[in-house]
C-alpha cells in the first residue's frame, strides 16, 4: 500500500493571508524526501487553494507521482492536458462545500465522464474516479474506461458509532474487492487519520491512500517530516 499526500491545505493556509507562505510546492518536496510515494493536489475552479502556478511548479518538481484532482470542466481538462500529471482523479465539485462531500455520480454523468477519460487517455494520462463504495458506481466507472477508482471513505471516517463505522468498513471492503474483479486499480481517501487508518490498511485490495488533512494537522505540532514518517509507519504496518 502506498501513501500519497494531499498538499492542498498548505495552500489554504497561504491564501488565508494572501501571501507566499507556506508554499505547497516546498511542502511536496519535503513529503517526497521523507517517503511519500505521490503528491495529490486539487485545482478547483475557484482556485481557493492550489492555483495554476502551484500546479505548474509541482509538475516540474514532483519526482514520484503527481495526482491532479479536478472537476470535469473544459477549462480544467485543458490545463490537465497541458500539464500532463501522472494521474487525474475526477471528482465532483460544489462551490460552497468545505471539502469534497461525496463520490462522483458516474451513472448519471456517464457520457461526460467517458468523454473526459478519452481526452485524458489520448494524452497518456491515467484516470481515477472518486466514487462512493457502491457496486453500481464502480461498474459504471469501469464501463466509462477508468483505470482506477478512489473509494470515498468519508462516511466511514465520520461514523458516530462503532456499529456504523464497521458497517461502512464492510462497504469499503466489498467495493475494493469488486473493483479488482473488474481489473481496476483501487485507491482510497477522505477523512483517513492516524487512528482509523488501521482498519483501512487491513484491506489488501487497496493499492494506495490519499491523505491530507490529518497529516497536515499533525505536522503543525510535530513537523512535516515526522508527520509523514508516522503515517508511513501506519500505512506499512510497522
Amino acid at each position: 500500500m502506498r501513501l500519497c499526500v494531499n498538499i492542498d491545505h498548505f495552500a489554504t493556509m497561504r491564501e488565508a493571508r494572501g501571501g507566499l507562505e507556506p508554499d505547497p510546492v516546498t511542502a511536496a518536496q519535503l513529503c517526497e524526501l521523507y517517503g511519500a510515494e505521490g503528491i495529490v493536489c486539487h485545482l478547483r475552479e475557484d482556485r481557493r487553494h492550489i492555483n495554476d502556478r502551484d500546479l505548474r511548479l509541482l509538475r516540474e518538481t514532483v519526482k514520484t507521482k503527481l495526482d491532479l484532482e479536478m472537476a470535469i470542466t473544459d477549462e480544467i481538462l485543458q490545463i490537465a492536458i497541458e500539464t500532463l500529471p501522472d494521474l487525474v482523479t475526477l471528482v465532483p465539485e460544489k462551490r460552497k462545500e468545505l471539502t469534497t462531500e461525496s463520490g462522483l455520480d458516474v451513472i448519471r454523468e456517464g457520457e461526460k465522464v467517458a468523454h473526459a477519460i478519452r481526452l485524458l487517455h489520448e494524452n497518456d494520462i491515467e484516470v481515477s474516479l472518486f466514487v462512493d463504495p457502491l457496486d453500481e458506481q464502480i461498474e459504471a466507472a469501469a464501463e466509462a474506461g477508468a483505470d482506477i477508482i478512489e473509494i470515498h471513505t468519508g462516511e466511514f471516517a465520520n461514523a458516530r458509532s462503532e456499529e456504523e463505522m464497521l458497517e461502512q468498513l464492510d462497504r469499503i471492503k466489498a467495493a475494493a474487492a469488486y473493483a479488482k474483479t473488474l481489473d481496476l486499480g483501487v485507491n482510497a481517501g477522505h477523512g483517513i487519520n492516524y487512528v482509523n487508518i488501521r482498519y483501512i490498511t487491513a484491506i489488501r485490495e487497496i493499492d494506495e491512500l490519499s491523505i491530507g488533512h490529518a497529516l497536515i494537522a499533525r505536522a503543525m505540532f510535530v513537523g512535516l517530516p515526522k508527520a509523514v514518517e508516522d503515517m508511513l509507519q501506519r500505512v506499512r504496518g510497522f
